[in-house]
């Protein structure tokens, strides 16, 4: 019995009009993506939390149903698919905090949570299962409540390495934070995804 390789079954899928099952999560994402704009969010300085001025939080609702069989692998394979490798699975910090060298990205693989993002006193969002959250360098963001099952798979553009900051930022620090270069493609939707036209206006 001849056996195919993986590349030319593919080819072989691909000539029948089927997509493979990367293509076939990519192409609901981006479906679901074009069909419904991100939330957006734009937070100036807080107190001792910079945010970003410039560039909105993007918060994607129902990315994938929230009963998929496997969330977390849902959410890995489409952030490696457009250029955000997963980095971690966890729940997220319980006081707040930013990011001065890397944007993130939020894949909410279970439960639901209540975030406070920009700082104490700053705005509060729920996210639930299949959810995707944006956050642009200098956002703050603190997790004040989540359900037992909450996990999030968390990634970032693959030549940022993200560093955990909590205290007021420095000139150097804020620079760093303005000068930080766009991500390549969306998140969820890739090259021709919402991303860069949003941060681009901003």
């Amino acid at each position: 019995m001849a056996f195919l390789s993986r590349r030319h079954f593919n080819r072989m899928l691909s000539g029948l009009g089927l997509m493979i099952p990367g293509q076939a999560l990519f192409a609901a994402a981006t479906s679901h993506a074009g069909g419904t704009p991100p939330e957006t969010l734009l937070l100036s300085r807080n107190d001792w939390i910079p945010n970003n001025d410039r560039l909105p939080v993007l918060v994607y609702r129902g990315v994938f149903a929230a009963n998929s069989s496997d969330l977390a692998a849902d959410f890995e394979a489409l952030f490696e698919r457009t250029g955000w490798p997963p980095r971690w699975h966890a729940g997220l910090y319980a006081y707040h905090h930013y990011h001065s060298t890397a944007h993130e990205v939020l894949g909410i693989a279970s439960g639901s949570a209540q975030l406070m993002l920009g700082g104490p006193e700053g705005r509060t969002v729920q996210i639930s299962a299949g959810d995707v959250v944006l956050l642009p360098a200098g956002t703050g963001h603190c997790e004040l409540a989540s359900t037992d099952d909450f996990l999030v798979v968390g990634g970032y553009p693959p030549d940022q390495r993200v560093d955990n900051c909590r205290k007021a930022p420095s000139p150097a620090v804020l620079q760093q934070i303005r000068q930080l270069p766009f991500p390549d493609s969306d998140p969820v939707a890739g090259r021709n995804g919402p991303l860069a036209h949003l941060w681009q206006q901003a």
